[in-house]
């Protein structure tokens, strides 16, 4: 499948599903949506930033190092703009298989949907849109960058341009080797009969995501099941004829199963309602066949995030994702890998106190006394093991999540900043964790610092951590590019921006 490409879960920024219910945040690997109206994002996907800030900031990375120089001639050594480096142009590729690969040129990009709007302010009442940071072979150059924004860039419904919209998953759904970007609206609806679709696609080519508007998805009428709002997209190739699919959530425990290839008018090649075991789909990081039969599969939760559920695997198959696979525990967030010596797929569940490893999906384990409720996996050491980036999603500008447990009298590693979990041939270990300190973002007040990314983004084979950290107070804030080393993510950034770069962006855009 071309364009194998991450899933970026975000914010929900519209109506939902079911009694006017709008889906929202799924951090890097965790279960689905979280239902509730248009509002601040958190930074669960990537944030856009300068690679030179001012100096004060670049003096403050604290733990996480003193400067933001990175390799030698690499992204963070482009001239200055007033909030982050001159904007570059978009190199030109011819198509590859690369994940989130949307200008084709065989290195993967990234997705910035938490910006800060002028002023300070997390995007909330005016959509400050997408970013996209465009990759190269020393990984991510943030002066190659590009802003997509509802009044340019998102498809009209019945007239009416959305006020707001979101980056959901990427991948390749016309084939023709460039990644497209699937996005989530706010059309406009009165509340009676059916909801328009909010999904709309976003299409790549040498020059990147296009300049000009998304095409919405076309879901035929005999693929559409009750009056919710077709929610969570999520990309897979899950009847296996190399074309990747689109899942989409319907009424109660069923989804529309939008076979690829798709036409440049959104238009899938077959469509169908499908039952499946569960009523919200979960974002992964990539497309998962959890039993290497040749198709993908999806992870179907028992109900829309805001609380620990249980899980289920949907297996694909000729007829798509229809069979119901393994189950697991009640928990926040399911990442896979092979995080031990064996031939299978491994899994683990993040409760909220504790990690619950699944070796070979169903073995069972000891439970890893580390609290968080987002995973991140990825091989960052290149050892062949798959290790483990665990973390909090909530941030400075999130309500207390009501179905977390308790903080107090627990003797669980608290999840204040992201902790690193190694693989190794026996498996998730506590022996040496690492918790990672929080880079020193400007602001006031605490900071929190939020897993983005776990990718390849400098073809090295180690995995690099993207992290964000703000601040309640802060006018501006702080992505850090980690580089995967054979001992972890290393402490010295190579890349530091801000996402307010993004707003001396868009006369440059064209």
């Amino acid at each position: 499948m071309s364009g194998r490409a991450r899933h970026t879960p975000v914010h929900g920024r519209r109506p939902g599903r079911g009694s006017g219910r709008s889906p929202g945040r799924a951090p890097g690997q965790s279960f689905g949506r979280r239902p509730g109206p248009i509002r601040t994002r958190t930074a669960l996907v990537l944030t856009l930033t300068t690679a030179l800030l001012a100096p004060a900031l670049l003096t403050a990375c604290g733990p996480f190092g003193t400067t933001a120089s990175g390799r030698s001639g690499g992204p963070a050594a482009h001239a200055r703009h007033p909030s982050g480096p001159a904007p570059r142009p978009v190199p030109r590729g011819s198509g590859s298989e690369a994940p989130y690969d949307f200008n084709g040129d065989g290195h993967p990009d990234l997705v910035v949907d938490d910006l800060l709007a002028p002023g300070g302010r997390a995007a909330h009442d005016d959509d400050p849109g997408i970013g996209i940071v465009y990759g190269s072979a020393r990984g991510l150059v943030p002066g190659s960058r590009r802003l997509l924004t509802p009044s340019r860039n998102a498809a009209p419904t019945k007239g009416v341009v959305p006020a707001a919209f979101e980056a959901g998953p990427a991948c390749d759904l016309d084939g023709d080797g460039f990644t497209d970007l699937v996005v989530t609206a706010d059309p406009p609806y009165d509340g009676v009969g059916r909801p328009p679709v909010p999904v709309q696609l976003l299409f790549g080519s040498p020059r990147g995501l296009a300049a000009g508007r998304a095409v919405p998805l076309r879901i035929p009428e005999r693929a559409r099941d009750g009056n919710e709002w077709p929610d969570q997209p999520t990309c897979g190739d899950f009847d296996g004829d190399g074309a990747t699919d689109l899942a989409v959530t319907a009424s109660g425990p069923r989804i529309s199963y939008l076979r690829g290839p798709f036409s440049r008018r959104g238009a899938p090649k077959a469509a169908a309602v499908l039952d499946v075991p569960g009523t919200a789909l979960a974002p992964l990081a990539e497309p998962l066949d959890a039993n290497r039969d040749g198709t993908d599969d999806l992870l179907v939760r028992a109900a829309d995030p805001g609380r620990a559920t249980t899980a289920r695997l949907a297996l694909g198959g000729p007829q798509g994702p229809a069979r119901a696979g393994t189950a697991f525990p009640s928990g926040h967030a399911v990442a896979f890998g092979r995080f031990r010596r064996g031939s299978g797929t491994d899994a683990v569940v993040a409760t909220g106190p504790r990690l619950l490893p699944r070796y070979g999906l169903t073995g069972d384990a000891p439970p890893l006394p580390v609290r968080g409720r987002s995973l991140h996996a990825g091989d960052i050491t290149a050892d062949g093991y798959t290790d483990l980036i665990v973390g909090d999603p909530s941030g400075p500008n999130d309500a207390a999540d009501p179905g977390a447990p308790p903080r107090a009298n627990d003797s669980a590693t608290p999840a204040t900043s992201p902790t690193y979990l190694p693989g190794s041939p026996t498996g998730l270990t506590t022996k040496s964790p690492r918790l990672l300190p929080h880079p020193h973002a400007p602001g006031s007040g605490p900071p929190h610092t939020t897993v983005l990314a776990l990718t390849d983004y400098d073809g090295d084979h180690h995995a690099d951590l993207v992290l964000l950290t703000r601040r309640r107070t802060a006018t501006e804030d702080l992505i850090t590019v980690h580089p995967g080393t054979p001992t972890g993510p290393s402490p010295t950034p190579a890349t530091a921006f801000s996402t307010t770069a993004f707003s001396t962006t868009a006369s440059s855009d064209g």
